[in-house]
């Protein structure tokens, strides 16, 4: 059988001729008959030269005897003449030439004959898939381990794809939190901003000076040259910008289509010019008086309480009426309107919720919706004990019709109506001031005047973390037209503008500075008392309004205070603030590539905020690194699991040695066999790859499962495809390499010993 089976290994690869030295050898003699005739079978077909010391076979199958001695020819029985072999080869040449010919018939061209007579005379090899099909039937003869091999090789990429699963899940939940961020941080551009990339650079880059410390010393840390360095470092920072109408016509031409709004500010504060209904108690008849009138009363009454360190910061804690955007349809994308209608004019305003259907109190208290008997019982409640609620006219809520309540009379006067140009006296001097009127009287001109109306009201959808607007009392854009336009020329904006005035406008208002127009009160009586100031009292109301300056102090910038003011009033058309609120993040690169683009022309440069990009791209770097930081660390059992797999290799080289043997007789080169091992650690690498990709599958689902009733989000696990073919791949990879050296070794296994080896 081992003589037929080497009789095999020769003819595989169609030799023309086959070398046969004693074939018979150690055979008895009916196998060795059974042999030659098998090799005079063969002898038809190809030539067969064979060597043997038994004269008998020779005589009886050969046709040609060459005998030698000594190594030197002694007989031939059929010698060939110069001639006849001539003839052989030209005959051999010819036969060659015909066989080349019909292989070459359905081969057209010159370039696919050439191909295809290469391919003819190749040498025997051993294909790529040949050898994966072998090394294939090698590992599912050995299932249980090749199953457990795979299993440990997948450990460590079952970590790495854990760790990006993670990374890109968060990623994409912060991705889907941005255009609903994009609402609640929009482009901002204003006349004052801080540099915030410069201030994060200020942040990273704080250093301490060193210095050589002698002992049985008290060293000073200097606080104060601290805070100087800081104060000028922020002030430093500190950007002003020249919002000139150009620029406004500029960002104007933005594609309206790569934005959902866009928010012109032109820093008008109503509070002055907006009167309500006002009450002493339920009893009182309504009196219309200023929102600022109203404000600076309730700040009295806080100040006469347990909350007067707080009492100043009552128009920060419940702001003014603010400007809706100026797009409903966007607004509505956000807010559920619960009550009424959506503001269209302006005459309408609304009111906004915060998440849990609520408004401040000190906001309704401001807009007279809360008499004052009603807001002295909420400081009660909140300040003394044993407060009996039931007992007093105290509420704690109000119905959708109460807040929609159209007899309410909410009322915009302008700037001529509510500020009187006054002659006074002063030491034999006329001089002329503005006398500021806090309550409706018959004298007030109703020429220009805007009764407004709570038309709806608006809630956050469960949706919306981020929304473009706050909690409070929102005017549309048709109104701030025409403040714009009324309150333009008006004599208070003239007083102020008119630079003959300066002189006496900074002197009243040094001199007066202490002399607020506020209504006194009286807990038991619906007894009200004025002090008012006659000069300079602009001054006075604008140091209400502006509740931030502190009286008397020289280092007070009059010059801009007043250009506030002016602002405040409605008398400057040019806005001080842009706010753009781009559809989505990827549009918000449109929006910024525009407002780059004017710095570019050379012009003066303005600088906008993108606070949303940056804390995105904080965020983003802090994943990042993370991620990498827990991918070197389960890239260590990556490493473990490729010296296993070289080890897992060797072991198959061990075990393969026979077949190595088989593989090299048959013609098979040393490339063959490191393909042989090459294409078994492939298997084995992708077998780990899938198993660590779907194990990372399977685990995100459960992991998604329980997190997503936490969060609110289904895809906190998620491994991208392209990340798990790169995954996979380089599971295959790495076994690749491990398997290297255990292939090299069995390609220069020498194939007779690997024959005899059992």
């Amino acid at each position: 059988q081992c003589q037929r089976v080497a009789i095999a290994r020769a003819l595989v690869n169609d030799p023309e001729i086959l070398l046969a030295d004693e074939p018979t050898g150690a055979l008895d003699t009916v196998t060795s008959v059974q042999i030659m005739d098998l090799i005079k079978e063969i002898s038809g077909e190809r030539l067969v030269i064979m060597v043997t010391h038994n004269p008998e076979i020779a005589d009886k199958y050969s046709t040609r005897i060459v005998r030698l001695l000594d190594g030197n020819v002694i007989e031939d029985t059929n010698p060939f003449s110069p001639e006849d072999e001539a003839k052989e080869c030209e005959l051999a040449a010819k036969k060659e030439a015909e066989e080349t010919e019909k292989y070459l018939e359905g081969f057209e061209t010159e370039k696919e004959r050439k191909k295809a007579l290469k391919k003819k005379k190749e040498k025997a090899k051993m294909s790529f898939f040949t050898a994966f099909m072998l090394s294939a039937k090698n590992l599912l003869s050995k299932k249980g381990r090749t199953t457990m091999v795979g299993i440990a090789g997948s450990i460590g990429i079952i970590g790495i794809a854990l760790v990006l699963a993670f990374s890109a899940g968060i990623k994409g939940y912060i991705a889907s939190m941005q255009d609903d961020m994009l609402s609640g941080n929009p482009i901002e551009i204003t006349e004052s901003t801080y540099d915030l990339n410069a201030l994060m650079g200020m942040m990273e880059s704080s250093t301490k000076e060193e210095i050589i410390k002698q002992p049985n010393r008290v060293y000073i840390n200097s606080l104060v040259e601290y805070l100087a360095k800081m104060n000028k470092d922020i002030n430093s920072l500190m950007i002003e910008n020249d919002i000139t109408k150009e620029y406004i016509d500029y960002v104007k031409t933005l594609d309206s289509s790569h934005y959902a709004a866009m928010l012109f500010g032109y820093g008008i504060d109503l509070n002055a010019n907006l009167f309500v209904d006002y009450k002493f108690n339920k009893a009182s008849l309504a009196k219309q008086i200023s929102v600022n009138r109203l404000t600076n009363m309730y700040t009295a009454i806080l100040q006469d309480s347990d909350f007067k360190d707080y009492a100043s910061y009552v128009t920060a804690l419940a702001p003014s009426m603010q400007q809706l955007p100026n797009n409903m349809q966007y607004i509505s994308e956000q807010y559920d309107l619960v009550a009424g209608k959506m503001a269209s004019g302006k005459n309408d305003i609304m009111l906004v919720l915060n998440p849990e259907d609520e408004l401040s109190d000190l906001l309704l208290a401001r807009f007279g919706f809360y008499t004052q008997e009603e807001f002295t019982e909420i400081i009660k409640k909140a300040t003394e004990d044993g407060y009996d609620a039931s007992a007093t006219a105290y509420r704690d809520s109000f119905s959708y019709d109460e807040l929609l309540d159209e007899g309410r009379r909410i009322t915009w006067y302008p700037n001529n109506t509510v500020f009187k140009e006054l002659t006074a006296n002063i030491m034999g001097t006329e001089i002329k001031s503005i006398k500021y009127n806090s309550e409706v009287t018959d004298e007030f001109n109703l020429d220009g005047a805007v009764e407004l109306n709570v038309v709806g009201i608006l809630s956050p959808k469960d949706t919306i973390k981020f929304g473009s607007l706050s909690t409070g009392i929102f005017y549309t854009e048709e109104l701030t037209n025409h403040i714009l336009s009324v309150n333009e020329g008006s004599d208070v904006i003239n007083y102020l503008t008119d630079e003959s005035n300066k002189g006496i406008l900074e002197a009243s208002y040094y001199n007066f500075i202490y002399t607020y127009d506020y209504v006194g009160y009286d807990k038991a009586e619906d007894d009200k008392t004025e002090a008012k100031g006659y000069v300079g009292p602009t001054m006075n109301i604008m140091e209400s309004m502006m509740g931030s300056m502190t009286g008397g102090s020289n280092a007070i910038d009059f010059s801009k205070m007043k250009d506030t003011f002016v602002r405040n009033l409605g008398g400057n058309n040019i806005p001080n603030s842009i706010l753009i609120y781009p559809n989505n993040f990827d549009e918000k690169d449109y929006v910024t590539e525009h407002l780059d683009a004017w710095n570019d022309q050379g012009e003066h440069d303005i600088t906008y905020t993108d606070s949303l990009a940056l804390i995105i791209s904080i965020i983003n770097t802090m994943i990042d690194v993370i991620s990498y930081a827990l991918i070197a660390f389960t890239s260590v059992s990556l490493v473990v699991s490729t010296v296993m797999i070289g080890i897992i290799t060797f072991v198959s080289v061990v075990e393969r040695i026979k077949e190595i043997g088989v593989i090299r007789s048959l013609g098979g080169r040393k490339k063959d066999v490191s393909h042989l091992f090459n294409a078994e650690t492939f298997i084995i690498g992708l077998l780990a790859g899938l198993i660590g990709v779907g194990a990372t599958y399977l685990i995100s689902i459960v992991v998604n499962l329980i997190l997503e009733p936490l969060i609110g989000y289904a895809n906190i696990a998620a491994l991208p495809f392209t990340d798990a073919i790169v995954l996979v791949l380089l599971s295959i990879g790495l076994t690749l390499i491990s398997g290297l050296i255990p292939a090299s070794r069995a390609a220069k296994q020498d194939p007779v010993v690997a024959l005899r080896t059992e």
